[in-house]
């Protein structure tokens, strides 16, 4: 490779891709090595390479060996050297690390935050010595905003470094340091070893889940009544609601009846109407849009995050990661004006022709980035996910520069037997927003009759209703983030993956979020313990300090100091309690995995059926508990996979149905009765 080229360093290679085309007007040439493509273009008479990194090139890991704890022995390595699991790194670090070599100068253009800075950083660091370094910032990957950015080169944001590495330190300092505390402890007086993991974020995020879990099975059910009078009105009949929302007595719910049904008619003796004035919905920042993502669609925050960043990365919206509210002075008319010409045309032109285009900003900034919003670039294919998120981001997009909604909201009060009732009613006068929100705005819509003080409806009938209040709800993994955001644990871009973390650490299960019996014993083992580990303040004082270090208030060193006295501290009141926390953990794990092997009832002597394993075949079958004691019901099950249980039985024979998930396929349902002739039409049908 001829020398003295500029090279564009980017995080992703679908981004590499996208800057290459943006500033090579189109024509660039495509070269490979090791399967890793990069890109020649030409401008200004410059010759200019474009190549990929794939997030991280370097990682933490400790120097010395072994799992000593506390263990501060830490520094940068390349991550294909650190983990297995990075090995397909090599080809683009050994890549990048050729092409530095070569060019007379380097531009880093990885994506614009604390994560970016850090891998763009590294990469400078240890690849390019002393050669002359710039920095591309954008917020969009358009054309447009990309040449834009690298007329106006500017420097690596050092700030924004020294913070990135100090929360990378700390985070590390605490996460591993006490994971392996928890593995040894386990290990060494529990006779057995399994990974037991808990961070500095994730152990207070995974404390709050628990708490939750906690009111959930302590709240006791109380009893209450309501009463629905059901009404006719011009052949229509329509129910009020009894004005004390809940009666705790049943003898008070009695004497009520003994009133109420001496009355034939009710009468009308107030109509109230309002008018509500509903603002349209604010710019989108990371954690409201994962939340209506994981609402609207059921998308989990780390695949909404993952098909945000592909659309980004080829150009169709802004950054997706951004705390900010505000959409600042981005090109409105522009994106509008080239929305125009997709299926959202009718809507964009509406806004065009309002004589200001001035959006609803929200309170919260973020100086690196907007909100994200549509760019000037229209997609040309995207898979069903992908339209989704799109559409949800053009139509939030939309609906911020639009006018009020106007609601009407209707109160009819009712008297029978000298009580009172009422009938509610809504609906829209002027679309306004929603009209550009389309289905994610929809409202119910209660049309009541033509009433006036005065009238008369006929009574139909009293409905009693017997209920019980019920316990909090358990968070979902939208309402579970914007928690995390409003307490200070992780950060917009951390949140997800903790999340993610406690589910495949199996420490939490499920859409609507339950924390398993290991997660909720490990909260106890620690609040016992180690409750420092899991207190917010803790993590939120760390989280400000880090913050400070961008600011420029605090130093590196000096956060970095205070971190590792606070683990040496921890460590050592650890140690003083190891023996009896292996021993709790030993105790939670087997009751866990017990736990876990349940399938369902025996359909033979009504045991508990379990999977067993039998290591040397690497085999596994479903086998009753009361086996010892005569019954001899067994099965085979699939070698490979996951097997939950789903609480449901064959209709034919009346064995437990299992899920299988296996990577890469798709999941299915199957009985235990490997004679059942509904078996192979129920794994073919899946789930």
């Amino acid at each position: 490779m001829k020398q003295g080229y500029m090279l564009i360093i980017t995080e992703k290679p679908t981004a590499a891709a996208t800057i290459a085309r943006a500033l090579g007007n189109g024509k660039r040439r495509v070269h490979e090595k090791n399967g890793v493509k990069y890109y020649e273009i030409s401008r200004d008479g410059k010759r200019i390479l474009i190549a990929p990194a794939v997030g991280h090139l370097f990682t933490l890991k400790q120097l010395s060996n072994g799992w000593n704890y506390p263990c501060f022995d830490v520094d940068w390595v390349p991550a294909f050297k650190a983990s297995r699991k990075s090995l397909f790194s090599k080809r683009y670090h050994s890549l990048l690390k050729e092409l530095a070599n070569g060019a007379s100068e380097v531009v880093v253009a990885t994506d614009y935050d604390e994560e970016g800075e850090v891998i763009g950083y590294n990469i400078v660091k240890y690849f390019c010595n002393d050669k002359h370094v710039r920095r591309m910032r954008f917020s969009t990957l358009t054309k447009r905003e990309l040449e834009e950015s690298f007329r106006n080169l500017g420097d690596i944001d050092l700030n924004l470094v020294e913070a990135g590495y100090t929360r990378h330190y700390v985070d590390w300092y605490f996460g591993i340091n006490f994971t392996r505390a928890l593995t040894n402890a386990l290990k060494n007086f529990g006779d057995r070893f399994a990974i037991i993991s808990t961070g500095r974020v994730q152990g207070p995020t995974l404390k709050l889940l628990a708490d939750r879990e906690r009111e959930i099975s302590h709240f006791k059910p109380r009893r209450y009544w309501q009463l629905l009078l059901e009404v006719e009105v011009n052949g229509e009949r329509f129910k009020a609601k009894y004005a004390k929302e809940k009666l705790w007595s049943n003898s008070i719910v009695s004497e009520l009846r003994k009133k109420i049904s001496t009355s034939a008619t009710a009468t009308v003796k107030a109509i109230k109407r309002r008018k509500l004035h509903l603002a349209p919905p604010t710019p989108y920042d990371t954690t409201t849009f994962l939340a209506d993502a994981y609402r609207y669609f059921g998308y989990s925050p780390t695949l909404t995050m993952r098909i945000a960043e592909n659309l980004y990365q080829r150009g169709y919206i802004s950054y997706p990661r951004t705390g900010s509210q505000k959409l600042g002075k981005i090109d409105y008319k522009g994106v509008l004006l080239a929305l125009r010409n997709s299926a959202y045309g009718k809507l964009a032109e509406k806004l065009l022709a309002q004589s200001q285009l001035r959006p609803n900003d929200g309170k919260k900034d973020d100086p690196a980035h907007p909100a994200i919003y549509p760019t000037t670039e229209l997609p040309k294919s995207l898979d069903q996910r992908q339209r989704n998120v799109y559409d949800l981001v053009v139509r939030r997009f939309l609906a911020c520069f639009a006018s009020p909604a106007i609601r009407e909201s209707i109160s009819v009060s009712l008297t029978a037997g000298g009580e009172v009732f009422k009938l509610t009613g809504s609906r829209t006068l002027e679309l306004g927003w929603m009209e550009f929100y389309g289905k994610y705005a929809e409202r119910e819509e209660i049309a009541l009759p033509e009433l006036k003080v005065g009238d008369h409806v006929k009574i139909i009938e009293l409905h009693v209703l017997e209920k019980f209040t019920t316990p909090p709800k358990r968070y979902t993994q939208g309402s579970i983030l914007k928690e995390m955001e409003a307490r200070g644990l992780g950060t917009k871009a951390t949140r997800p993956q903790i999340l993610q973390i406690l589910y495949d650490r199996g420490y939490i299960v499920g859409k609507s979020i339950e924390v398993t019996k290991l997660g909720m014993d490990l909260v106890s083992i620690l609040e016992e313990h180690l409750p420092l580990l899991i207190s917010e303040r803790l993590t939120r004082d760390l989280e400000e300090a880090c913050d400070s270090v961008f600011q420029g208030k605090k130093r590196r060193e000096d956060v970095l100091t205070q971190a590792r006295e606070i683990v040496i501290a921890l460590s050592k009141e650890f140690k003083k309690r190891e023996k009896e926390v292996g021993k709790a953990l030993c105790k939670a794990l087997k009751e866990s995995e017990k736990k876990l092997s349940e399938i369902g009832i025996c359909p033979l002597c009504g045991g508990i059926l379990r999977i067993y394993h039998m290591r040397q075949r690497g085999t596994r079958f479903v086998g009753c508990e009361n086996y010892s004691k005569g019954c001899k019901f067994s099965a085979p099950l699939p070698r490979i996979g996951e097997i939950r249980p789903t609480g449901k039985l064959c209709e034919a024979c009346k064995t437990p149905v299992v899920l299988v998930r296996r990577k890469g396929r798709r999941p299915f349902r199957m009985c235990l009765d490997v004679n059942c002739p509904n078996k192979w039409q129920r794994k073919k049908r899946g789930n």
